[in-house]
């Protein structure tokens, strides 16, 4: 899948450097040199990746993969797609070692989750590795294993084999794991609604972690009742495990009862600053707003359509030239949307940009993702070839990294078997669902 940007040359393509003292050891070679350079265009930095990543391309030959998301910034799409590689949304860069056999060693530009989701599916002669294994998710944040496992171990104890978990992509191994051992599987934004209607027909509730706004757009887009869907509490509130009782519960333990979903209390903090207001604004001049099931219900509701991160591109590329089109998601994948739409007579904004004090907003970009950058591609596919890449890169199963620290938890071989057990089976089942209507 391609993006269609160009690097042009006279353009800068790298957003913003890292401070040296944010890369290991072994990559801060890498990063003095190219804070070294005298600028950041094309003329001066492709030279300079060239000379690491060609070697590495010759070293390896058709059995590398290079993998980015759409959220990363402009630079390493850029540069992902100019060497070959392939930018897509977390359900396409799930498939991509299955799909492709052939490729042995898979380097990563996103986050440690998505890195984590190919390594489930992988063969066991594939290889993921990620460009920087800090560059993590806030939401998947506010639903770490230690957090989560204890409250649905209680929810199994209330309501049995009636539970059925659904996990969205943003997880980590360990609660994709979940999923597959309560009967469940894995989603997406663009499949939410499938899967979740495929999970109702297999329990009578269903457990959606960890967005809470996913979580009810579905709900809300399969006609659930709005009182039989219950949310847990705010996880950036309680910080940890909680028990379940009245005060943890929206609506306390009897509407938990009559619940059909019941969503973990967790959110992206991306697609959590856009408000109706934003929507409105927007279409009072005649532009149509498009956003990611992320935000708020309210907002989803006021606006023109909203999709998944590949819903959004293919709205920029199908539209007639003339059209002007507004995006609530990610910043950089807005600003990339921007210079594909230019060249296609497509205008795009982005939905917190409104030029108007009363607002105060700014449409912002992953941060997080935002960690992987030109001297992360350069160093790991460098140490890679010269059979040296550090450990801290080397993406496994059930792998659990503090994304402050850099510090990784890592099963035994037995652990990571059967976490890969339960949860590959609940990414089979998503693309059972997706796929064959399953």
């Amino acid at each position: 899948m391609t993006s269609g940007l160009q690097l042009r040359p006279g353009i800068p393509i790298c957003q913003t450097d890292l401070p040296l003292d944010w890369y290991q050891d072994e990559f801060r070679p890498y990063a003095e040199e190219y804070l070294a350079l005298p600028d950041r265009t094309p003329e001066t930095v492709l030279p300079w990746l060239d000379s690491y990543v060609r070697p590495a391309q010759d070293h390896f030959g058709d059995s590398l993969l290079l993998l980015a998301h759409y959220y990363m910034g402009g630079e390493i799409v850029k540069l992902v797609e100019r060497y070959g590689g392939t930018v897509a949304d977390s359900y396409a860069l799930a498939l991509q070692a299955t799909r492709q056999p052939e490729k042995k060693i898979i380097v990563e530009s996103a986050v440690h989750f998505m890195a984590e989701s190919i390594a489930l599916l992988a063969r066991e002669d594939q290889q993921t590795w990620i460009t920087n294994p800090k560059a993590g998710c806030t939401m998947e944040m506010m639903a770490k294993d230690h957090m989560v496992l204890p409250v649905a171990d209680q929810l199994l104890e209330r309501y049995g084999d009636d539970l059925v978990c659904v996990a969205y992509m943003n997880t980590s191994g360990r609660l994709k794991a979940l999923a597959g051992r309560t009967g469940g599987a894995v989603c997406t934004s663009s499949n939410a609604h499938q899967v979740v209607e495929w999970a109702l027909k297999q329990g009578s509730k269903v457990m959606f972690v960890p967005d809470a706004h996913l979580g009810a757009n579905t709900a809300h887009r399969l006609g659930l009742d709005p009182s039989r869907v219950v949310r847990l509490a705010d996880a950036e509130r309680t910080r940890g495990a909680f028990p379940l009782d009245d005060d943890h519960v929206e609506g306390g333990l009897a509407a938990l009862d009559q619940a059909q979903m019941i969503l973990w209390g967790a959110y992206c903090g991306v697609h959590t600053v856009f408000t109706p207001e934003h929507v409105h604004w927007w279409q009072e001049r005649n532009w149509r707003v498009i956003v990611h099931p992320e935000s708020r219900l309210e907002v989803v509701q006021a606006a023109d359509g909203s999709g998944s991160t590949k819903y959004l591109w293919d709205q920029m590329l199908t539209a007639p030239a003339g059209s002007r089109l507004v995006i609530g998601t990610e910043g950089h994948f807005v600003r990339n949307a921007r210079e594909v739409g230019r060249s296609r007579g497509v205008e795009i904004m982005h939905l917190a940009d409104i030029p108007d004090a009363n607002f105060g907003t700014a449409g912002c970009g992953c941060a997080t993702m935002s960690r992987n950058d030109p001297p992360h591609l350069a160093g790991i596919l460098d140490l890679l070839r010269k059979g040296c890449a550090p450990d801290a890169n080397r993406v496994l199963a059930g792998d659990a990294v503090d994304e402050i620290t850099g510090s990784r938890e890592r099963l035994d071989a037995t652990e990571r078997l059967q976490l890969t057990r339960e949860a590959r089976s609940a990414l089979e089942r998503m693309i059972a669902v997706v796929e064959h209507g399953a």
